[in-house]
């Protein structure tokens, strides 16, 4: 045992300067144990659904936007284009969308909420190509219609609503997401018409 004095001073130092070095080490230490519990940036696009500003989109010009991993074209349609949609219903495999490749506020004519705008999964249903917009030059691939999409891998076409052309290797329509028009100028894909 040693007779010299206690340094109460510095005992107290020493104990708090332990405690704040434990404390710091607590907290670093269940920062990313907590962040675990938050869904991973995988999870988070597996599902979260997209805002896509639609406001400055011109008549025929096509944007992209990324959905669950997947392209989703949207395409401001002029009324040239909406006009010719049930002019070619003769050439297409499935015109009125039996098959279940849209949500069901989307199976008319023109496979959208709003006839101004297709909104589509740019991703070719034969083998998962993606297929290339054609405006004006797509009468190449189909006579008599002007607009359309074209897979250059294996053949197959769609028409303005993402609706395949009989005789090509696609079997089905283009897939159309949930989407929805929160607003004027606002596209919402993931959350469909009266969801929330």
């Amino acid at each position: 045992m040693s007779n010299a004095p206690v340094d109460n001073g510095r005992r107290r130092f020493l104990t708090a300067a332990t405690s704040v070095v434990g404390g710091v080490g607590v907290v670093g230490a269940a920062v990313p144990f907590i962040a675990s519990w938050n869904p991973s940036a995988k999870a988070k696009a597996a599902g979260a659904p997209v805002e896509v500003n639609i406001s400055k989109i011109a008549t025929g010009q096509l944007i992209r936007a990324e959905y669950r991993g997947k392209p989703i074209y949207i395409v401001r349609r002029g009324k040239d284009i909406i006009d010719g949609l049930s002019g070619h219903d003769d050439l297409l495999r499935d015109p009125a969308s039996q098959e279940a490749q849209q949500p069901e506020y989307a199976a008319n004519p023109h496979r959208s909420i709003n006839p101004e705008y297709l909104v589509a999964e740019g991703v070719c249903t034969h083998l998962g190509c993606a297929p290339t917009y054609q405006k004006g030059d797509f009468a190449e691939q189909v006579e008599g219609v002007d607009y359309g999409f074209f897979c250059p891998c294996h053949g197959s076409k769609f028409d303005m609503a993402g609706r395949v052309f009989a005789g090509v290797p696609a079997p089905l329509n283009l897939v159309v997401p949930e989407h929805s028009f929160p607003s004027e100028g606002t596209l919402l894909i993931g959350v469909g018409q009266g969801e929330s």
